[in-house]
């Protein structure tokens, strides 16, 4: 009896040793990469303070909005949509960016053309605020430390999103914490009134359209040729089941290999910059794979010139791509207003909360079955007219198109919402 017990012991001595081997290594890991994290936080808050002393102090009294960004720069591209309408609004309404994280304000510093306030603790925004008459304060997501800074009751809360879609983040119950919400026209509007529960939508959501679509973005050197551009910009892989709108793993592969392959089509990948963030699968085993091939086909054929865009601000795509494919994303919407093909596609997954009273029900969508036939559908796309049904889906969604309208709305109903909360002090 205690020979077997033993001798079992000891044949399970290896597996143990490895095991705690294993997490020993774990461990070691974890430790040196929050070291790292740490060296790199305390690297980039000194870079931080070199650059505000160097600024100098933001001056008191000026400033009559605020944009509240709490997240990291993971989230970044949710504000740089918002660089040219706040700089817009900056001309006449004096605008100050509020941040919390020592490498966010870092890059607005650098790119938002704005001014830019970084703030440790909520104790120095209030110290902030008194020293200024800020009206409204923008917000650009839903970050769970937004509620923090609506605990000020004078200025106006207002979630402004970052892009209009059927996305089911779009009607979320947590509008009803804004004293308004600004979206892009009827659609918005029907969509939340109809999914959030005891909302007063006529009371709280003000109509601005889509000033993005309105500014002019420098775009890279591309070649002026025969071939056909296609602009593909799946969106991220969500963090819920019923976000799950990416077509990367399910469309993508297959997509990139046909398109790639004829010599007559030149991709522009536009890939959401929080690929993988939730699912790394996303990231290893298909965008790396994705970009490998774009940068394999442009060494074999120069002329090619795909082109991987993780840098630049989303907007020159929409008049220098031929086609669009993408995922329910604002993406779809920016780009409807072209008129020009645009291929929408159906989420793989069951789970995904699909709209059918919104886009996706309108028109078309693209199956994973029908990837591999991608080239015949973008090529027939470019023979046909353009459904006429694109421009009064353009105007549901965003109101009058007109170049310049959204701008203009934006600006008023900014203007408008500053002086009369201003009003509201005495």
């Amino acid at each position: 009896m205690f020979s077997i017990e033993f001798r079992s012991k000891v044949a399970d001595l290896p597996a143990k040793i490895s095991k705690k081997l294993a997490r020993a290594i774990k461990d070691v890991r974890l430790a040196s990469s929050s070291f790292a994290q740490l060296v790199q936080r305390q690297l980039g808050t000194r870079k931080l303070r070199q650059a505000i002393a160097a600024r100098g102090p933001l001056p008191s009294g000026k400033y009559r909005a605020a944009v509240y960004f709490a997240d990291g720069p993971v989230n970044i591209y949710q504000m740089r949509q918002w660089y040219a309408p706040m700089q817009e609004l900056n001309r006449n309404q004096p605008v100050v960016v509020l941040t919390r994280t020592p490498a966010a304000a870092s890059m607005l510093l650098d790119e938002a053309g704005l001014d830019i306030a970084y703030f440790r603790s909520i104790a120095e925004i209030e110290e902030f605020l008194e020293q200024q008459k800020i009206a409204v304060v923008f917000y650009v997501n839903q970050n769970i430390r937004n509620f923090q800074m609506m605990r000020f009751r004078d200025p106006a809360h207002v979630f402004i999103s970052h892009g209009e879609s059927d996305k089911d983040y779009m009607a979320s119950n947590q509008l009803k914490a804004y004293d308004r919400v600004f979206i892009a026209g009827q659609a918005a509007r029907d969509r939340i009134a109809k999914l959030v529960l005891e909302y007063d939508a006529e009371a709280h959501l003000v109509e601005i359209g889509r000033p993005q679509v309105d500014v002019t973005y420098e775009a890279p050197n591309l070649p002026s040729d025969e071939r056909t551009v296609v602009l593909y910009a799946p969106t991220w892989e969500g963090d819920r089941p019923s976000m799950e709108y990416s077509s990367l793993l399910s469309h993508g592969l297959t997509m990139i290999d046909r398109l790639i392959e004829t010599g007559k089509h030149r991709v522009i990948y536009r890939p959401h910059p929080r690929t993988g963030a939730f699912d790394p699968t996303f990231r290893k085993a298909t965008h790396d794979v994705i970009v490998g091939k774009l940068n394999a086909a442009n060494e074999k054929d120069p002329s090619a010139q795909h082109l991987v865009d993780t840098k630049t601000g989303f907007g020159w795509h929409l008049k220098h791509a031929d086609v669009c494919i993408c995922d329910i994303s604002a993406v779809a919407f920016d780009w409807l207003a072209t008129g020009k093909p645009l291929f929408l596609t159906e989420p793989a997954s069951t789970a995904a909360e699909v709209d059918l009273d919104g886009l996706p029900g309108m028109i078309d969508m693209l199956k994973a079955a029908d990837s591999s036939n991608i080239v015949n559908l973008v090529d027939s796309a470019l023979t046909e007219r353009a459904p006429e049904n694109y421009a009064k889906i353009a105007r549901h969604y965003f109101g009058d198109v007109t170049p310049g309208a959204s701008m203009e709305k934006w600006l008023h109903g900014a203007t408008d919402l500053i002086e009369s909360r201003t009003a509201l002090w005495g």
